[in-house]
C-alpha cells in the first residue's frame, strides 16, 4: 500500500516552488498564498508550474529535490496534510 498526497496539496506545492520565495524561508500564510496566485499566473495555470518543476528537476535535481521537500513542507504546515491510501 502506498500513500499518495491530495492533488490540491501537489498543485500548490509545484506552484509554491515555481516562486520567488526562498527556499527554507518559513513564509506566512497569506504570503504563500499570495506567492502561489502569482506563479499559477505567470505560468499560464498549474500545469505550466508543473512542467516548470519538471524542467528544474532535469537541468538541476541537486537543488531542485530540496527546494520541492521544503515547498511541500510549507503547504502541508499551512494548509494540513491529508494523505490518501492507495491500494
Amino acid at each position: 500500500m502506498t500513500t499518495t498526497a491530495p492533488i490540491l496539496t501537489v498543485a500548490r506545492a509545484e506552484a509554491l516552488f515555481t516562486s520567488h520565495l526562498s527556499t527554507g524561508s518559513k513564509p506566512s500564510y497569506v504570503a504563500v498564498e499570495q506567492a502561489i496566485r502569482h506563479a499559477v499566473r505567470m505560468h499560464g495555470g498549474v500545469r505550466g508550474c508543473a512542467a516548470d518543476v519538471a524542467g528544474e528537476y532535469g537541468d538541476h535535481p541537486e537543488s531542485a529535490a530540496p527546494r520541492m521537500r521544503w515547498a511541500r513542507g510549507v503547504v502541508e504546515d499551512l494548509y494540513g496534510s491529508r494523505w490518501v491510501l492507495a491500494a
